[in-house]
């Protein structure tokens, strides 16, 4: 053979396997996807409420969506030979939901389809509401949800809707708590509340306990918080007497004292209800007196003066449209207008008055005022003292004015009439 057609030869051989290598390379290279799960979405969870509709009432329909491939995806290699293992990416597989539409089958939707929801990946959930009207006529009716997802499968799912009907009602224990208590409560105060637990169902509830949820400073419990019941049977009731404690700077208004029921039902589950303890806050005004003080400090007879006397809030309310009256022998401004005092705090009330005469003037002072708890007046019995005018210097010039004028009349009247010259006894001797 010639060394030609050797070359050609190896020329060929070494194409045939440099094509082989090529083929097996983009066999590895486009080597097709794991097969995925194919995902789709289910209705995991629907809740009808009210539980029971009356006819022709509203209420609303919520479903729980679920994309039902928890772990869909696509895997792609890049391997570029036998030898070469390369990578491997992994892409989750979305569901999109398109619409969702509830079909009526009796019931009257109220709510529009939604439309193009969009994406919901391997194991997620989304939640959507429906407002409905019931039919006039009672009975049991089954209104279909359709979900219509883009490449993948659509869903129907019945959901049952229970119109004034006993069907698929579960007996079962139904707790009322009941409290009694005091109208109204000043804050600070011991508050004795008295709670009745009720039965009103048709089994009976096992284990049953109470805890108070202390949410706030302004309502607490006295001792313990947690209060075990026992079994209560259908149609009975127990009895519990407890104590709460208000705080002092609570402020006027409602109080709720959030309450945890909880019981073992018939089957054994444990059942948690949610309840609370309605305590409407009053805040009580306690006015009392610091100073009582004139201007000018001295009074003297005759004399206007300015009546000041201080008045206190003690309590733990407002004393609201706070008005006061003196009921002295005075002429002036014996009525006195101060508005509000808040507890903690004092405020003057200022009487303007004439002169009064000397002595002691004992007086009525009334407060008027109004606070949480309704309208008060207070009487204080009070004395003012002013002192009589000093007529001590008056009294010795008149002394002396006498005692000139008598010594005159003496000299120049009484001793000219009676010795004729009116010389003094002392002159005629020598």
């Amino acid at each position: 053979m010639s060394e030609r057609t050797m070359n050609m030869t190896l020329s060929r051989e070494i194409g045939t396997i440099a094509a082989f290598i090529v083929l097996f390379g983009l066999m590895v290279v486009f080597i097709p996807p794991a097969q995925a799960e194919t995902p789709t979405v289910t209705i995991t969870d629907y809740k009808t409420a009210p539980a029971v509709m009356m006819p022709d009432s509203m209420g609303t329909i919520t479903v729980t969506i679920r994309n039902t491939a928890s772990t869909a995806s696509v895997s792609e290699s890049t391997a570029l030979s036998p030898d070469y293992a390369g990578t491997t990416r992994t892409t989750d597989i979305n569901v999109y939901i398109e619409n969702i539409h509830l079909e009526e089958k009796g019931v009257s939707v109220l709510t529009e389809d939604f439309n193009r929801i969009g994406d919901l990946g391997p194991g997620q959930s989304t939640t959507i509401t429906f407002s409905i009207r019931a039919p006039s006529k009672s009975g049991m009716y089954f209104p279909e949800v359709w979900i219509d997802t883009k490449g993948g499968r659509s869903t129907r799912y019945p959901i049952p809707v229970n119109v004034n009907t006993a069907s698929g009602i579960q007996k079962q224990a139904i707790l009322i708590l009941e409290s009694s208590l005091p109208a109204s409560v000043n804050p600070g105060d011991d508050i004795p509340v008295t709670l009745t637990m009720k039965n009103a169902g048709q089994l009976m509830a096992d284990d049953v306990t109470l805890k108070l949820v202390n949410v706030s400073t302004d309502v607490a419990p006295k001792s313990t918080d947690l209060y075990h019941l026992g079994t209560i049977g259908a149609g009975s009731e127990k009895t519990l007497n407890i104590a709460l404690l208000s705080d002092k700077d609570a402020k006027s208004g409602l109080v709720r004292v959030p309450v945890t029921v909880s019981y073992n039902a018939l089957d054994g589950s444990v059942v948690t209800e949610q309840t609370g303890i309605d305590i409407m806050m009053k805040g009580k005004a306690e006015l009392g007196f610091v100073s009582v003080d004139t201007s000018p400090p001295r009074l003297t007879e005759g004399t206007p003066f300015d009546l000041t006397i201080r008045v206190e809030n003690t309590g733990t309310g407002e004393a609201k449209q706070v008005s006061a009256t003196i009921d002295l022998p005075v002429e002036g401004k014996k009525e006195a207008f101060i508005g509000k005092i808040k507890p903690g705090n004092d405020a003057p009330v200022i009487f303007l008055l004439e002169g009064a005469q000397g002595g002691n003037h004992p007086y009525n002072l009334t407060i008027t005022y109004t606070d949480d708890m309704g309208t008060h007046t207070m009487t204080r019995q009070m004395n003012l003292r002013v002192p009589p005018t000093d007529m001590t210097g008056t009294i010795v010039v008149l002394l002396i004015v006498l005692v000139i004028l008598g010594f005159a009349g003496y000299r120049y009247w009484y001793l000219p009439k009676v010795n004729g010259d009116g010389k003094f006894p002392w002159e005629r001797k020598s």
